[in-house]
């Protein structure tokens, strides 16, 4: 089969797959997709698995696991949600997406199995259950040594809680998706601590009072060992370097100085002690060789997490979609770049807090341009505009209803300032804006060489 074959192919499979229920229409059940991996003979089992739950942070925190575990010399797979321009990131192995034809493979394997349990229940397999399959059936197939599973949507119910994870993770956790989980956050810790397994470790990012009792409760109830950061391990220091930060960590095992983490902001310094703490964990809590841990962390990279995507001037993309994302975005912007002048780039689902994002970013935010992304989630540019005027005033706020044009303007009015003025371009909102202004800038950057 020829390359353009495999692009047609592949171009099919995410039309058919994409066909079906989509992730954000959920029927909160494990009966759907426990009869499909039983259909395939449970591939979810045919290697140890490292379970990551919670609100921020579950992707970068699975992401530096990878690197770390990568970096011991073991085979990797790792499954995120959501992607920023192709499906095919969701499914990883040994840190990079899944080759085309690996895909294409898979998803023979998997097809006749997905008609058939869609008969079976009066809800059809859905486009998030089809792909958890998908990357169980391939690291299966590769074979992986380890599976990074993170969590699509709370934990008891999520499709990926078929694993029997030997290490469960649980970043911070705060509001959203409040119609599926619950309006308080114990309401939301319980649902996100279903994947909390029996005799398992299970280690706790951070929490608030009543998040961390809920979580512990539901770790004694079935018997898993607890590791708390601020506890059993911490982020003793860190500081801000060119192009990241250094990290001195408190493992569960030793303590690691000196790492060198390619990542901004104080909460990937906890999502790195977290990441490192997981692993410890899952070597059962003995000290990691430290030269594994510098050269996984130093490897370590987060597409779409204040990631800076061009120089000249400086755009970072950060898909801050919750309230918790926006203030540690804020945060971070505030606190280690040295802005004179900082524009804002925003698109939301509508579903979303909108109002408690751009309240912390109003905080770092000189103006902001309101736009919107291709999907059907986006909250008209008209309803943004109004709310962006209430919290940011009139003067502050433009409104352009296209990405790119946004993009472009925000680019345009980055150059026009005074020499001696350093003005960056902060995009945000949702992932798929992030997404697809990463690929708009990648096409604008090609266009100017």
């Amino acid at each position: 089969m020829s390359a353009s074959d495999d692009l047609a192919r592949l171009h099919s499979i995410e039309v058919s797959l994409e066909a079906r229920w989509p992730e954000t229409r959920i029927a909160p059940s494990l009966e759907r997709i426990s009869a499909l991996v039983d259909a395939l003979g449970s591939p979810q089992l045919a290697y140890p698995t490292i379970h990551v739950g919670g609100t921020n942070g579950k992707t970068t925190t699975s992401r530096m696991i990878d690197a770390l575990m990568g970096a011991t010399g073991l085979r990797t797979g790792r499954f995120t949600s959501p992607h920023l321009e192709s499906f095919l990131e969701r499914i990883a192995i040994n840190n990079q997406p899944i080759d085309g034809k690996d895909f294409i493979f898979a998803y023979n394997d998997v097809a006749l199995y997905l008609d058939f349990i869609d008969k079976k229940f009066e809800h059809p397999i859905s486009f998030f259950e089809a792909m958890t399959a998908l990357a169980f059936v391939s690291f299966a197939e590769y074979p992986v040594d380890i599976g990074i599973i993170e969590v699509g949507m709370g934990g008891e119910w999520d499709a990926t809680n078929v694993v029997e994870a030997a290490v469960s993770v649980i970043t911070p956790i705060g509001f959203d998706h409040m119609a599926y989980l619950g309006n308080t956050l114990v309401e939301i810790a319980r649902t996100k601590g279903g994947i909390i397994k029996e005799g398992s470790m299970v280690v706790l990012a951070r929490q608030e009072l009543e998040v961390a009792t809920e979580l512990l409760r539901r770790a004694a109830e079935v018997g898993a060992e607890v590791a708390r950061e601020g506890v059993e391990y911490s982020l003793l220091s860190r500081s801000v370097a060119v192009g990241g930060q250094l990290l001195t960590i408190k493992g569960l095992g030793d303590t690691y100085e000196d790492i060198f983490l390619p990542l901004h902001g104080n909460h990937q310094g906890a999502n790195a002690a977290t990441a490192l703490a997981a692993v410890e964990s899952f070597f059962g809590g003995q000290p990691l060789d430290p030269e594994a841990v510098h050269a996984g962390f130093a490897a370590v990279t987060s597409p779409g997490r204040c990631e800076i995507v061009l120089r000249d001037p400086t755009v970072i993309l950060d898909a801050a979609h919750n309230p918790h994302g926006a203030k540690a975005l804020a945060q971070t912007l505030e606190s280690e770049f040295t802005f004179d002048t900082l524009i804002g780039i925003f698109g939301a689902f509508a579903d979303k807090d909108v109002v408690g994002i751009l309240t912390e970013l109003e905080k770092v935010l000189d103006t902001i341009i309101v736009t919107q992304s291709v999907s059907t989630r986006a909250m008209s540019v008209s309803e943004l505009e109004a709310i962006a005027k209430k919290i940011f005033g009139n003067d502050r706020v433009v409104a352009i209803d296209d990405l790119e044009a946004a993009i472009n303007q925000g680019i345009t009015d980055a150059r026009a300032s005074i020499a001696d003025e350093s003005v960056g371009v902060v995009i945000t909102g949702s992932v798929v804006t992030v997404g697809q202004a990463r690929a708009i800038l990648k096409r604008l950057a090609n266009k100017s060489e």
